[in-house]
């Protein structure tokens, strides 16, 4: 989701996903919500991960890792969450109904259709662009960022 904001040139106000998702409808009741990022030492972000938590999020981290690119002879970093989404989405399935997932990843597809045949409901948040044809087909519901940016920006006051 980083990459997916800094693609689009805006971020998103965890307060405010969290309002949006809680108000869309009414009968919904915030289960879990999960935060996943990566982290260059252990205590990278440290007041950022203080506040995810006070607003409610579960926060899971791991080291970023370094990785070379041999087309582009470029380092880069990547922490790479997905089991850890994957077995908290199956670790709480009995505690929900749906599930909004932000992620372009086609790795999901398949947690995705095992969720979905436990009559789960799995909404997808992601960018055009940046998500796979094969997640953007399993999910029942897709929202693009941009058709929510107005309620979900981050904005200084």
């Amino acid at each position: 989701m980083f990459y997916a904001q800094q693609k689009n040139g805006w971020f998103f106000d965890p307060r405010r996903v969290l309002t949006y998702f809680k108000h869309e409808q009414s009968d919904v009741i915030l289960v879990n919500a999960f935060w996943y990022t990566g982290l260059k030492d252990p205590q990278d972000q440290r007041g950022f991960r203080d506040a995810l938590i006070s607003l409610g999020y579960t926060v899971r981290t791991k080291i970023l890792k370094e990785y070379y690119d041999d087309s582009s002879g470029r380092y880069s970093q990547k922490a790479n969450l997905d089991i850890e989404i994957v077995v908290d989405m199956f670790n709480t399935v009995d505690q929900y109904d749906r599930v909004v997932l932000f992620s372009g990843d086609g790795d999901f597809e398949r947690a995705i259709e095992l969720l979905r045949s436990k009559n789960t409901h799995i909404t997808v948040v992601s960018t055009e662009g940046m998500i796979a044809r094969e997640l953007r087909n399993a999910t029942d519901r897709y929202i693009d960022l941009n058709d929510i940016r107005d309620q979900i920006e981050k904005v200084d006051y």
